[in-house]
C-alpha cells in the first residue's frame, strides 16, 4: 500500500503542477468568466443603444403620447396609466401642433371605423423599421377598457384571461414528452460524463506514454510491481481529473450566480440527488476500465502519435452508445438499451442517459455497477500484464491483434 501510495503522490504532483493542466484547471474557466462578463457589458450597452432607437413601454422620462378619439370610444383613461401618459386632442390639428411643440412624443387617430376594422393610425417623427409602434401598450389597453365598459378588472380578465396552474394526478410529478427537454436533459447529463470520462482517462494515456518513452518506466519496475504502479496511476490521476470537474462545475454555477440566474428545471424533469452519486460510481468505475485500457495501448505504442491515432480502437465502445443516443432517450427501458446498460464497457454512458431519463429500476444500475466493477478488476490485473509484454513489443507497430494477445497475456 505504502508503494501505491508513492506512486499516487507522485502522479498527483506532477499532473497538477505541469501548465497543461494548470491552464485546463485556472485559464479555461478564468476565460470563461472574462468572456461571460464582456459579452454582459456590452449586451447592457447594446440594450441602452437600442432603448434610446426603438422605444420601449418604459421609455425614460415616462414619454407622453396623444390620441385623436374620432370614432367617440374612448370615454375615460384607466386610471392606473401615469397621469399625462396619454393625453386626448379634440382633433388631429391639434395633437400635430403638441406633436411639434415636443409636448407628446407621438400620437394616435383612432377612425370611425376602427370598431370595425380594428385598424389605428399612428404618427411618430422619429419611426424607423425597428420601432414598431412606441408605447402601443398604453393605447391598447385605453381601448380595451373603454370596450369593457370602463370596467378595468374585466379588462384586465380579458387582457390575461387565465392563470394556469397544472396539477398531476400522480404522486411525481409527469414529464411532458413533447417536451425539448425530454431529450435535452439526459444528453447534457451524458455528454457531461463521456467529456468527463475521455479527459480522465486521457491523462492516463499521456503519462504512460512519457514515461515509457524518458524510460522511466523501466526503473519503477525495479522497485515496485506492474499492479502497484497502475492502481497509483489510476487513482493519482482519478483525483486530478475530478478536481478539474469540479472546478468547472463550480465556474458554471458561479457564472450563473452572477448573471442571476439559477439551473431550475420544470416540474418532471427534475433529476433527483441520487443521479450525482450514480454518477460518480459510473464515473470511477468506467474510469478505472478505460484509463487502465489507454496504460495498455500507451505502453504497447512506440510513441505519443501512435498512440493518439489508436485511441480509437480502445474507446469505440464509449462511442457506440453516442450513436444511438436518440433511440436510447426516447426508449429508455427498451431492449437497446437496457442491454446497452448492463454490457459493463457500454455501461457507464448508458446507464446515466437512462437514469436521466427516469424510471430505471433500482436492480440495473446495482447490477451494472457490480459488473462493471468485476470488469475494472479483471482489466487492471490484465493490463498489469502488459509492461511485461511491452518490453517484447517494444519498437514493433501497434495492432489491435497484438494489443487483445498481451491482454490475455499471450504476447
Amino acid at each position: 500500500m505504502s508503494k501505491i501510495t508513492v506512486v499516487l503522490r507522485h502522479e498527483l504532483i506532477t499532473t497538477i503542477t505541469r501548465r497543461s493542466f494548470l491552464f485546463g484547471v485556472i485559464g479555461i474557466p478564468l476565460i470563461a468568466f472574462l468572456i461571460f462578463m464582456g459579452v454582459g457589458a456590452l449586451n447592457a450597452s447594446s440594450s441602452d443603444v437600442l432603448s434610446g432607437l426603438v422605444g420601449s413601454p418604459e421609455k425614460p422620462g415616462g414619454e407622453a403620447e396623444g390620441f385623436v378619439d374620432l370614432a367617440g370610444l374612448v370615454e375615460v383613461i384607466p386610471e392606473d396609466l401615469e397621469p399625462g401618459r396619454l393625453v386626448r386632442y379634440e382633433n388631429e390639428p391639434l395633437a400635430l401642433a403638441a406633436l411639434e411643440a415636443e409636448a407628446i412624443s407621438a400620437y394616435y387617430v383612432v377612425p370611425e371605423e376602427y370598431v370595425e376594422t380594428g385598424e389605428l393610425i399612428y404618427v411618430d417623427p422619429e419611426a424607423n423599421p425597428m420601432s414598431g409602434s412606441g408605447l402601443d401598450w398604453v393605447m391598447r389597453w385605453t381601448l380595451l377598457v373603454n370596450m369593457m365598459g370602463g370596467d378595468i378588472e374585466q379588462a384586465g380578465r380579458v387582457w390575461n384571461p387565465m392563470y394556469l396552474q397544472v396539477t398531476t394526478l400522480g404522486s411525481q410529478p409527469q414529464r411532458d414528452s413533447d417536451s425539448p427537454l425530454a431529450f435535452a436533459v439526459p444528453y447534457a447529463t451524458t455528454m457531461i460524463l463521456y467529456i468527463l470520462l475521455l479527459m480522465g482517462s486521457s491523462l492516463l494515456l499521456n503519462s504512460m506514454v512519457n514515461e515509457k518513452k524518458n524510460r522511466v518506466m523501466e526503473i519503477l519496475m525495479l522497485s515496485i510491481s506492474p499492479r502497484q504502479m497502475l492502481t497509483g496511476k489510476i487513482v493519482g490521476l482519478g483525483i486530478a481529473g475530478l478536481t478539474q470537474a469540479v472546478i468547472w462545475a463550480g465556474t458554471g454555477f458561479l457564472l450563473l450566480r452572477v448573471g442571476g440566474q439559477t439551473l431550475n428545471l420544470p416540474p418532471g424533469f427534475e433529476l433527483p440527488a441520487s443521479i450525482l452519486a450514480w454518477g460518480l460510481v459510473f464515473f470511477l468505475l468506467g474510469y478505472a476500465v478505460y484509463a487502465s485500457l489507454l496504460a495498455g495501448l500507451g505502453a504497447l505504442a512506440k510513441d505519443s502519435k501512435e498512440a493518439s491515432q489508436k485511441t480509437i480502437l480502445v474507446i469505440w465502445p464509449v462511442i457506440v452508445p453516442m450513436f444511438f443516443m436518440s433511440v436510447i432517450i426516447e426508449n429508455p427501458h427498451g431492449m437497446l438499451a437496457t442491454v446497452l446498460s448492463l454490457v459493463p464497457l457500454t455501461a457507464p454512458i448508458t446507464m446515466m442517459t437512462r437514469l436521466a431519463a427516469g424510471g430505471v429500476p433500482l436492480w440495473q444500475p446495482l447490477l451494472a455497477g457490480g459488473l462493471l466493477l468485476v470488469t475494472a478488476y479483471v482489466v487492471i490485473r490484465a493490463v498489469s500484464g502488459m509492461f511485461r509484454a511491452q518490453t517484447l513489443l517494444s519498437g514493433q507497430p501497434f495492432s489491435a491483434k497484438k494489443f487483445i494477445r498481451a491482454l490475455v497475456g499471450k504476447a
